[in-house]
């Protein structure tokens, strides 16, 4: 039924694609003007709405970039309940300051995170700490001119037709490849034809010529908050619940299933604030199993967005992912990276 609705709202992506073409086009030929920096400003984006990977790959660029230059990471902090610039502390909450930037903070305690909608105006407020900034999530934010944009699109959404929202989920089309200065194909299968390889290349040199790298989801082991791995020596006999707020979590849940007894999966939609009733109905369904050996699953992301008290009364264990280059490919993406932030 969802999904007739959106086809019904079609007409309205045709308005929504020509307006986005007008918008670039008014900031390509300067009839809007960008702002730029005289420091170097790392964009991550991507072109479709949610689920392509930026927090791993924000994290693989700051594991690369850390021990070279004194980099903040700005965040718009979605699906906070707070305003304007702020920065990211330990101490804080998903509602504060966004389940991404929170993640990252924990990850990356002695680097600068900050939220801010205006982004231009976040970059503002820290000029003068940081030697460069990387932003997570600002590809269509046109009043920022970065110095570098890393384009994001993941591998699934290229093997069907490109629909712009609200039918489809791309924030623009693929004319917008033509901004990014390399551009990742995440979450791909571990082996690609060459078909399918060659279709999607041809897709995208239609508007671009960079660089075009691959990468996987690397899943590490299922932890606790205090670093304790979960035994997976009867994970065949173990029923877990698994929870997800994330945008994308059929990859999460194909890696999981071959793995346990059964998954029962409890979905919410992507940067979801879990309420009372949310928590106990996953209380009470982890309550019913009918197994002494089970366990509740959830995804880095959303650990952030449930409460401590609800981490300390259930066995829970959150699940790490990073970013894996297929075909060698890693250390040309470090090379161009590396250049872009200019500390060679």
């Amino acid at each position: 039924m969802v999904r007739f609705i959106r086809w019904l709202l079609f007409p309205f992506s045709i308005l929504y694609a020509a307006a986005t073409l007008l918008r670039n086009w008014a900031y390509d030929n300067q009839l809007y003007s960008s702002t730029p920096f005289h420091f170097p400003v790392i964009i991550i984006g991507n072109l479709s709405v949610g689920g392509t990977g930026k927090s791993p790959m924000t994290e693989y660029v700051l594991r690369l970039i850390k021990p070279h230059l004194n980099v903040a990471v700005l965040s718009r902090g979605y699906g906070r309940k707070t305003k304007g610039f702020r920065y990211v502390e330990m101490h804080d909450s998903a509602e504060l300051v966004g389940d991404e930037p929170l993640q990252i903070k924990h990850k990356f305690p002695d680097t600068m995170v900050t939220v801010c909608e205006d982004r231009v105006y976040g970059i503002q407020q820290i000029q003068d700490q940081i030697d460069a900034v990387l932003l997570d999530d600002a590809y269509q934010h046109r009043k920022l001119r970065p110095s570098f944009s890393i384009l994001l699109l993941d591998y699934e959404s290229l093997q069907h037709p490109i629909i712009p929202l609200p039918t489809g989920n791309f924030r623009e089309l693929l004319h917008g490849c033509k901004r990014a200065d390399v551009i990742v194909i995440t979450k791909c299968p571990q082996e690609i034809s060459a078909q399918v390889k060659f279709s999607i290349e041809s897709k995208l040199r239609k508007h671009t010529l960079v660089p075009l790298f691959y990468t996987k989801i690397a899943y590490k082991k299922l932890q606790t908050t205090t670093g304790f791995l979960l035994d997976n020596t009867r994970l065949d006999e173990t029923v877990a619940v698994v929870v997800t707020g994330i945008a994308k979590p059929q990859p999460l849940l194909s890696h999981l299933r071959p793995q346990f007894k059964r998954i029962i999966h409890l979905s919410f939609r992507d940067h979801h604030n879990f309420s009372k009733n949310d928590l106990d109905k996953i209380s009470q369904t982890f309550r019913h199993i009918g197994t002494s050996q089970k366990v509740i699953i959830t995804t880095e992301k959303d650990m952030q967005r449930l409460s401590s008290s609800f981490i300390a009364q259930h066995p829970l264990y959150f699940l790490p992912i990073e970013q894996e280059f297929l075909f060698n490919q890693s250390n040309t993406f470090d090379a161009i990276v590396t250049r872009a932030f200019s500390f060679e």
